[in-house]
Formats: C-alpha cells, sequence, structure tokens
C-alpha cells in the first residue's frame, strides 16, 4: 500500500475571499456583465459558477446565465470510440455573440479546458471566451492559461491537488496529496 502525505493548502474562508475576488474581476473585465454566461465544468466546476452567479446577483442585482458544460464527449484522452458519441441537443445552450466565462476547479495540464473549448463551440461563436479556475497547479501540457485564479499552487506531476466543495462532498477545502 502506498503511503501519501495529505496537506490542506486552502480553507473555507479562502475559498469564499478566492471566489469573491474572481466575482469582481469578472465584472470589472467585462464592464458589466452585459452578455455575460458562466459555462461551469461538471462537477465542481458548476458548483463554482453557481456561487458566483449568486454574487454577481448580490452585487449587480442581475441574474447571469449559468450553463454546465460536460466535456467527456470532446476529451483527446479517451478511451471509447468517440465517433459513437452523440451530444443531446437538449442541453445546448446557445453562446453566439456572448461572453462566456469557463470555470472550472483545478486547471492542471489543459486538457479539459481544451475539450471545454470545443464544447462552448459547438453551442455557437461567443463573443469571448474566457477562463477563471479557483486553483492553478501549473504543469501545463498546452498552451493555455487562466484569466481569473483564485490561487496558484506549484505542483509536481506526482502530487495531485483535490478541492472539496459542500454541495458536492460535504465539506470545503483544498488538499494537496504527496506520495511519500
Amino acid at each position: 500500500m502506498e503511503n501519501k502525505t495529505v496537506v490542506e493548502v486552502v480553507n473555507e474562508a479562502a475559498i469564499k475571499r478566492a471566489l469573491t475576488r474572481i466575482t469582481y474581476e469578472i465584472i470589472e473585465k467585462n464592464k458589466g456583465i452585459e452578455k455575460l454566461v458562466l459555462a461551469g465544468i461538471r462537477t465542481r466546476g458548476i458548483i463554482l459558477a453557481q456561487r458566483i452567479a449568486d454574487r454577481i446577483l448580490e452585487l449587480e442585482g442581475e441574474l447571469v446565465e449559468v450553463i454546465e458544460l460536460d466535456t467527456s464527449l470532446y476529451r483527446d484522452d479517451r478511451e471509447d470510440d468517440a465517433s459513437t458519441a452523440q451530444v443531446s441537443a437538449g442541453h445546448v445552450q446557445d453562446v453566439a455573440g456572448k461572453k462566456v466565462v469557463i470555470i472550472d476547479d483545478v486547471l492542471y495540464t489543459g486538457r479539459t479546458i481544451r475539450a471545454a473549448l470545443d464544447a462552448i463551440i459547438d453551442r455557437g461563436r461567443p463573443e469571448k471566451i474566457y477562463l477563471a479556475v479557483l486553483v492553478d497547479r501549473g504543469n501545463r501540457e498546452l498552451p493555455i492559461r487562466a484569466d481569473f485564479v483564485g490561487k496558484n499552487l506549484p505542483t509536481s506531476r506526482e502530487e495531485s491537488v483535490q478541492v472539496y466543495l459542500n454541495e458536492a462532498d460535504g465539506k470545503e477545502h483544498v488538499d494537496i496529496i504527496k506520495p511519500s
């Protein structure tokens, strides 16, 4: 059995502060919320997107559209035959001409974000696409960077980062898991 060391690096209060900061930065960069769409990547990205939308409602007094992205059909590391996969038309929202913020919990290699870009483009041609992440852990394999980052946590490839959110996990913090 492999030994691992788990270190909590971001607590619940720090997550809340990071999301508040990201929310303000999104509003400022877009000069408001006109034509804004938040696209959360399943599972924790959609939770973060909804939290940011709730905070925007508190600050701006208006709802912003939140859509859920399932990137599994767009992954370049899928093991099954992608040619037989089908996209459910019932969940495709048009993003043409809108400012889309893709939101995820952790940015690592960039492959999930590449898949998310494909998923967004399949929904229309947005005016602009931004990326917001709670944690950027480095070690990119693709030339992708986040526009809005809650916390930079440089890690080695042997380490992993785990985000826990109350809605999905019943607890709220970020851990780095290190092999011992």
